[in-house]
């Protein structure tokens, strides 16, 4: 295990866990401590790079399909009233509201995915849902203006528009 590697560990030890739901297998991560907005929860690396998306990668880039290390981030579910964001130019997984100790960490997942391998019916019951979660390349300038994007989907954005 290398420096780096170690260090990401450790800090994942301290910030979160993984939950499996013993019916549905689900997966889930939850904060071990409270977070303020705008805290950096975890810095992560990108494990492996894809040229094209997949269920566990987040987009850096118009070719370019991270899976993230720590692997344990692949647990963070969507939301579409999310609670964190994934800041892909910084490589940091950081709090966009107060996270309290226990809850389970979520993001909007076109905030970071611009067309989505498997699109699907959002189930999130917040007042703000958008109902099928396919990609920012579908959502409308409205919708979009209500989230935080990555550097990359805002880019995208002001390319097509």
């Amino acid at each position: 295990m290398s420096f780096i590697e170690t260090i990401v560990d450790e800090d994942q030890t301290e910030v979160a866990e993984i939950r499996i739901d013993p019916i549905t297998s689900h997966r889930s991560l939850h904060s071990k401590k409270a977070f303020r907005k705008n805290e950096v929860i975890i810095g992560f690396l990108a494990k492996e790079i894809h040229s094209t998306p997949n269920y566990l990668t987040v987009q850096i880039s118009e070719h370019e399909h991270i899976e993230l290390f720590p692997e344990c981030l692949e647990c963070i579910n969507h939301s579409c009233d999310p609670n964190c964001f994934f800041d892909t130019t910084r490589m940091e997984l950081v709090a966009i509201k107060e996270i309290a100790e226990k809850e389970e960490f979520n993001f909007f997942y076109p905030s970071a995915e611009w067309d989505m391998d498997q699109s699907f019916k959002c189930h999130c019951r917040t007042d703000q849902c958008v109902g099928v979660i396919k990609g920012a390349k579908y959502l409308s300038e409205n919708d979009l203006k209500k989230y935080r994007l990555t550097d990359f989907i805002q880019q995208k954005i002001r390319s097509v528009r």
